[in-house]
């Protein structure tokens, strides 16, 4: 029973390395259209986990991949390879008034926190902030959780994950694209056409299990190959600016020494009325992630690649200024403060977050009645959806691959996803 998994991102990558663990070799291929692997959102998120910060439905969900984050790393130095960290989430002032995970994801419409989200009706006791944080006259840092939130480089896990599998015998296709559907003439799905994006070579991998996670490219998949599908995915996308920075007040030896190994999650409620809320992450190296200024009208390229060309450099210029706030080095000269900045920039980003209606993944099969035009899978087969994590595809993913690789396998689902079908 051949499966096509149609993107290569964290959530494809996740599900090719479980199934990967009971298919023998061939039997799976992965087909992916940009010519390098992550280069969206798989690769460009902050890393943040967190195991109970998620509304019901997506509550077994988020428990199962936190605890495959844990045992994963446990069982291959996920410590060393893709950087794993126990931490501790902060808030950056008072105002952020948690609820108890029930809302979904609509604090990103509205600009506010992802604090918002944390399990638990209030915060925690005021604590000291990491040196690496600047913290103004009057603003409060106070504890969100220091349990079950943990921290990972998404791009190193997602090749740690890709390797694995394709040394086992996954199939990957890239720079690659799915033209259509191969049927009999019961209108039975027996294969998928794709073509070579550099060679322009066509060719068909056989298969009965077709798995579209392509980020937020999947709705545009799903409707290219079923256009007269009865439903649609409702996953849209989101577009976010990154940057990757580096403080003299965040050495390794303050990594190892002054806190232990335990990174800090920083989350932020509009600080000096920027217009945004900044979530900012201490990773493995040294590094501090920030991001949180969105821009929701930027239409999406054609591949993932391409996102780099759409960058504004006054909105970058805008992530970096409020970076030098919230981290440059704070002086008192004169009884006027000010920051300097004095963070070297490592790496900017700008990539799309395939973004729910109902702001909660899609993660089922879809009913063959729903597949339009006599489209349909024998009774061994199925088409599979698994996409719109918003802001949490990097907490969610290997339980999504878990559950994914599950319905696959025609087995009970290792979390109850339920209530995230069409």
């Amino acid at each position: 029973m051949p499966t096509v998994i149609l993107g290569g991102g964290i959530i494809g990558s996740a599900t090719a390395y479980y199934l990967s663990e009971t298919r023998p070799a061939g039997h799976i291929h992965v087909v992916e259209s940009s010519s390098q692997l992550f280069s969206s959102a798989s690769g460009y998120a902050g890393g943040f986990l967190a195991r109970d910060w998620f509304a019901p439905a997506v509550a077994s969900l988020g428990e199962l991949s936190f605890g495959l984050h844990e045992s994963l790393a446990v069982e291959h130095g996920g410590v060393e390879r893709w950087g794993y960290m126990k931490g501790t989430a902060l808030s950056y002032d008072a105002t952020i008034k948690r609820g108890n995970g029930t809302h979904s994801d609509n604090w990103m419409d509205r600009g506010a926190s992802r604090a918002e989200t944390a399990a638990g009706s209030t915060l925690g006791a005021a604590m000291g902030a990491p040196a690496w944080l600047t913290v103004r006259p009057g603003v409060e840092v106070e504890r969100i959780c220091d349990a079950d939130t943990a921290q990972v480089d998404p791009l190193k896990l997602c090749q740690f994950l890709m390797d694995t599998a394709i040394s086992r015998g996954v199939e990957l296709h890239h720079p690659a694209k799915a033209t259509s559907l191969v049927t009999d003439a019961n209108g039975h799905i027996t294969g998928v056409r794709i073509v070579d994006l550099v060679s322009q070579e066509k060719s068909t991998i056989p298969c009965t299990h077709l798995v579209i996670c392509a980020g937020a490219w999947t709705s545009r998949v799903f409707e290219h190959l079923f256009p007269s599908a009865q439903v649609s995915i409702p996953v849209s996308q989101l577009a976010g600016y990154s940057l990757v920075l580096r403080s003299p007040r965040h050495t390794l030896e303050h990594e190892q020494q002054t806190y232990g190994g335990r990174c800090h999650a920083i989350f932020t409620s509009n600080p000096f009325s920027c217009g945004f809320s900044p979530e900012i992450f201490s990773r493995q190296g040294g590094e501090i992630y920030i991001a949180g200024l969105n821009d929701p009208d930027m239409s999406l390229p054609g591949r993932a690649e391409e996102s780099r060309s759409l960058i504004d450099r006054n909105e970058m210029k805008r992530l970096e200024a409020v970076s030098a706030q919230l981290m440059g080095k704070l002086m008192d000269e004169d009884a006027e403060i000010r920051n300097t900045d004095d963070l070297e920039v490592l790496r900017e980003g700008l990539c799309f977050r395939p973004v729910s209606d109902r702001g909660t993944p899609v993660v089922c099969r879809v009913d063959d009645d729903l597949l339009g035009d006599g489209v349909r899978t024998d009774g061994h087969g199925g088409v599979f959806v698994a996409s719109g994590h918003g802001p949490w595809g990097i907490s969610l993913s290997l339980g999504t691959g878990r559950v994914v690789a599950d319905m696959v396998e025609g087995v009970l689902p290792s979390a109850d996803v339920s209530e995230l079908g069409l």
